[in-house]
C-alpha cells in the first residue's frame, strides 16, 4: 500500500492496542489517511469515533472524554490553524494532568516555506514539545519506529497532554484494504509510576488542616482521611467540611485557626484560602511537577502525604460543630432571599441530581457557588488546570459520552463561549447531558470583585457586566436542542427530573444582587463563628 496509508494504519493499530478507545476526529484533507484508519477502526468496532466540525471543540470533548474515562483520548485534526485551535484545550490538560494526545497531521518538510496552502512550522506549536514522526517512505524497518512513537506518546501522556505531528506526503487515500497485524499486545510496555505514599509528619502540629485542591483523585481521596479536617474544592471529593471555604472567607475565630497546613494539589477558588495559606506558619504542599505554593510561603514540599503523628480530636469535632452550625444559619439565609440566586441554584442543584451522576462546573462563579453552599459530593469536575471559560459544553459532553447521565452548572458568558458544543452531527452518538445555564445577562463574578464597588458603577456595565440579551430559547433551537426557562424552586427540579438526553435548563437571574447577598452571607456567617 501507499507510504501515508500504510503508516496511518501502523499508528492507529498502535493506539489500541494501547488501551486508546475513544478518538475526536475533525474533517481535513492532509489528515485523510488517519481519518480512513481510525473509521476502519471504528467500523471494526476497535474504537470509537467521534466526529466534530470544530477543532476548539473537538479538542475539549476529547478533554473530557479523558477526565472521565482516565485513559489517553486522541484528538486528531488536518495541518495548519486547525492545529492552533487545540491549544485551548492542550493548556487545559497540561495544568490538570490529563492524558490528552493531540495526534496531527503536517505537510512534509520540504513544502515548509514555499508558500504551500495551509502549511506552517508545526514544531512545538502547542506549547507541550512534539513528538515527530518521519515521514513515511518505501522502505523497510519503519514499522517499529512508529509503533515505539506510539508507545511513548501513550507513556508520556500519564503525565499530560501529547503532541504527536505525523507529515504525509500524496497519495492521501488508500490503495489497498490490508490491515497491520491486528494483535492486541502493545510493541512496548510501560507502567505509570505514581502511586499514593505516605511519609513521616513530625513537623506538623496536631492542629493541622488540609486544604484540597484540584489534584489527581487518588492523592484527593487520600489526603480526605487523613484525619485532620479537611477543605476540599468541589472536584476534591465528598469528605470534607461543607462550609469550610465559606468559614475561612468569613474570617477564622481564634479557637479554629491551625497551626499547619496540608495543602495537596491546585487550590485556586477563594481568596480567603490564599490568605489563610500566607499567614499560617507550617505549611506541607503535595505535589508532582509544580508545588502548590502561590504565597511562596512552603515550610515543606514532597510528592507524598503526611502521615499524622497526633491529631487534636477535639479541635477537630470543634470544626464540625461550626460547619454545623454555619449549614444552618446558610439555609435560613437562603430562605429568606428571594429565589433564584446563584446559590440557590448551586445548593439546589447539588441536592437535586442522583449521588452516581457526574456534575461538571463552570468556571467563575457556579464553582465557586457550590463551594460556598452545596453538600461535598462525589464525581464533580471542573477545568480548573487554568481555569478558562472556554470549551466548557464540550467537556461536559465528553465526560456524559464515557461516565452517563452528566449534569453541567455553567453561566451565560460560559455556555456562549462554547455554544458550538452543542453541534453534533446526525450520525454521532449523543450524550445524556443536562446543561444548567445561570443566565444573569453577562459578567457576574465581576460584581464581586474589586471592580464591581460603587465608585466604578460609571464603567463598570459596559467593560465589565458586558450584557449581551442573548436569547437562549432560539440559540437552543438553532441546534434542534431541547431549552427549558424555570422560574421557581419547583419548576426547576421539575426540569431536572425530565427524560435524559442532551437538553438546556435555563435560570435567569440578576446580576445586581449578587453583592449585596454575599456581603450579607459573609456577615451571617460572621455571626455565627464569633459565638
Amino acid at each position: 500500500m501507499n507510504p501515508s496509508t500504510a503508516q496511518a494504519r501502523v499508528l492507529v493499530d498502535e493506539l489500541i492496542r494501547n488501551g486508546v478507545e475513544h478518538v475526536v476526529l475533525c474533517p481535513g484533507s492532509r489528515n485523510a489517511p488517519l481519518s480512513f484508519a481510525f473509521h476502519e477502526a471504528s467500523l471494526a468496532g476497535r474504537l470509537t469515533l467521534h466526529v466534530r466540525i470544530d477543532e476548539r471543540g473537538a479538542g475539549f470533548l476529547a478533554l473530557g472524554l479523558a477526565k472521565g474515562s482516565g485513559r489517553p483520548v486522541i484528538v486528531s485534526c488536518t495541518s495548519g490553524t486547525a492545529v492552533a485551535n487545540l491549544h485551548p484545550a492542550v493548556l487545559e490538560a497540561q495544568h490538570s494532568r490529563v492524558p490528552l494526545i493531540a495526534l496531527t497531521a503536517d505537510r512534509p518538510v520540504e513544502l515548509y516555506r514555499t508558500g504551500a496552502s495551509q502549511t506552517v512550522d508545526q514544531h512545538d506549536v502547542l506549547g507541550v514539545g512534539t513528538l515527530h514522526v518521519p515521514v513515511a517512505e518505501q522502505r523497510d524497518g519503519q514499522h517499529p519506529m512508529w509503533r515505539s512513537l506510539v508507545c511513548r506518546a501513550v507513556a508520556e501522556s500519564r503525565r499530560g497532554p501529547v503532541h504527536v505531528n505525523v507529515p504525509f506526503r500524496e497519495p492521501l487515500v488508500p490503495d489497498e484494504d490490508t490491515w497491520p497485524d491486528d494483535g492486541r499486545e502493545a510493541w512496548t510496555r510501560s507502567e505509570d509510576p505514581w502511586q499514593v505514599t505516605y511519609g513521616s509528619a513530625a513537623h506538623l502540629s496536631p492542629r493541622t488542616l488540609v486544604i484540597i485542591g484540584d489534584d489527581r483523585p487518588e492523592r484527593t481521596e487520600a489526603a480526605q482521611h487523613l484525619g485532620w479536617p479537611v477543605i476540599a474544592e468541589p472536584t476534591a471529593g465528598s469528605d470534607a467540611l461543607r462550609h469550610g471555604t465559606l468559614m475561612v472567607n468569613a474570617g477564622l475565630p481564634e479557637h479554629l485557626v491551625p497551626e499547619a497546613l496540608v495543602v495537596v494539589g491546585r487550590a485556586t477558588l477563594s481568596r480567603g484560602v490564599s490568605r489563610l495559606l500566607a499567614q499560617t506558619p507550617t505549611v506541607h504542599v503535595v505535589g508532582e511537577h509544580e508545588w502548590p505554593d502561590p504565597q511562596f510561603n512552603a515550610t515543606h514540599a514532597t510528592t507524598w502525604l503526611p502521615r499524622p503523628e497526633t491529631v487534636d480530636h477535639d479541635w477537630a469535632e470543634e470544626w464540625l460543630t461550626a460547619d454545623k452550625a454555619t449549614a444552618v444559619a446558610v439555609d435560613d439565609l437562603l430562605a429568606d432571599e428571594p429565589w433564584p440566586t446563584g446559590l440557590h441554584v448551586a445548593r439546589e442543584l447539588v441536592d437535586a441530581i442522583p449521588a452516581d451522576a457526574n456534575l461538571f462546573l463552570g468556571s467563575s462563579n457556579p464553582i465557586r457557588d457550590v463551594d460556598l453552599v452545596a453538600v461535598p459530593r462525589a464525581h464533580v469536575h471542573a477545568n480548573r488546570g487554568v481555569a478558562g471559560i472556554d470549551g466548557s459544553v464540550s467537556t461536559a459532553a465528553g465526560l456524559a459520552l464515557v461516565n452517563g447521565p452528566t449534569y453541567a452548572l455553567l453561566g451565560d458568558l460560559t455556555f456562549l463561549h462554547d455554544l458550538n458544543g452543542l453541534l453534533i452531527g446526525p450520525d454521532e452518538e449523543r450524550p445524556d447531558l443536562t446543561i444548567v445555564v445561570l443566565n444573569d445577562d453577562g459578567g457576574g463574578i465581576f460584581s464581586l470583585l474589586e471592580q464591581g464597588a460603587e465608585e466604578h458603577e460609571a464603567s463598570f456595565e459596559r467593560v465589565f457586566g458586558t450584557p449581551h440579551h442573548a436569547d437562549m430559547a432560539a440559540l437552543c433551537a438553532g441546534y434542534r436542542i431541547p431549552h427549558s426557562l424555570v422560574d421557581t424552586p419547583e419548576q426547576f427540579r421539575a426540569a431536572l427530573a425530565l427524560p435524559h438526553g442532551i437538553r438546556v435548563v435555563e435560570v435567569r437571574a440578576d446580576r445586581a444582587v449578587l453583592r449585596g447577598l454575599h456581603q450579607r452571607l459573609k456577615a451571617t456567617v460572621s455571626t455565627v463563628l464569633a459565638r
